[in-house]
């Protein structure tokens, strides 16, 4: 029974697929809470959209199809932050119009140009079939990532909840809504290899909705955020070996798990709050 449960840790495909979707939840879940927070939440998978043509063209031109990528998902952004700005259009209306017009040429140019590129693979990732080369590239992006949104929490969490606070203080709005971007960006780029760019959109946005619902600081929103992804990061990839199903769409669908049962706890646990103290 042991040696059965185990069973996966013997393969070395394996092994990547637990070390690649442990180091990508890390940036994925502590950036959910900063969109959660700033209602952004569209603006993750606006990005991860937004790729497609970039990684088509980058094949192309013969570029590194990251490099491709992540300039595709800055472009995204950064002409959705500046029509929203100079217009009277809201900016989920702009991120829609935006990201659904990017990923349609991507689309186009995958169907008119001849490439090798498997498309499966790109919407929705290839983990357990990672090289050395994407699992060293996932690993070194989330890393530096995580790292750069831990240097710059408390001004990101400003940010945040009060871009007029932030301001009055000191803080350079501009500097942090680009920062903010970028990192979303390159973060959607470091789970391409592993979940796929559609995927990408359950790791940005589910942690922080979670989270939200379980504390109202800060500090545990990102704690909390990192343990349930991790965890369901690696659950997710080893549930799939015996389940014979893909390991992405099984560590979406445990966070979306979690997400439900939380927000039924939750409401349960305040209907009942009610029903003691404000009958």
């Amino acid at each position: 029974m042991i040696d059965f449960l185990l069973d996966p840790f013997n393969f070395r495909f394996m092994n990547n697929a637990f070390l690649v979707a442990v180091m990508i939840s890390i940036p994925t879940s502590m950036l959910s809470c900063y969109l959660v927070l700033k209602g952004w939440s569209l603006m993750g998978d606006a990005i991860s959209h937004a790729v497609l043509p970039g990684i088509v063209l980058a094949y192309i031109f013969k570029i590194p199809l990251i490099i491709g990528a992540f300039v595709a998902g800055l472009f995204c952004s950064l002409v959705s932050s500046f029509i929203s700005e100079n217009s009277r259009i809201k900016k989920d209306t702009v991120l829609g119009v935006v990201f659904s017009g990017m990923f349609g040429i991507g689309l186009v140019l995958v169907t008119k140009v001849s490439t090798n590129l498997h498309l499966d693979h790109i919407l929705f990732g290839n983990i357990l079939g990672i090289t050395n080369e994407n699992l060293l590239l996932s690993i070194s992006i989330s890393a530096f990532v995580s790292f750069l949104i831990f240097i710059k929490r408390k001004d990101l969490m400003l940010f945040s909840f009060d871009e007029i606070q932030s301001n009055v203080l000191g803080i350079n709005n501009k500097y942090l809504n680009f920062l903010l971007i970028t990192l979303t960006s390159v973060t959607v780029v470091a789970t391409l290899s592993s979940v796929g760019i559609i995927l990408s959109i359950g790791l940005l946005i589910t942690p922080g909705a979670i989270v939200f619902l379980l504390t109202k600081k800060f500090d545990q929103m990102l704690i909390l955020s990192i343990l349930i992804t991790s965890i369901s990061a690696f659950f997710g990839v080893y549930l799939s070996f015996f389940m014979d199903s893909s390991p992405a769409p099984t560590i979406i669908l445990i966070l979306s798990c979690i997400f439900f049962g939380t927000l039924i706890l939750k409401t349960a646990y305040k209907k009942e709050f009610r029903k003691k103290y404000f009958k």
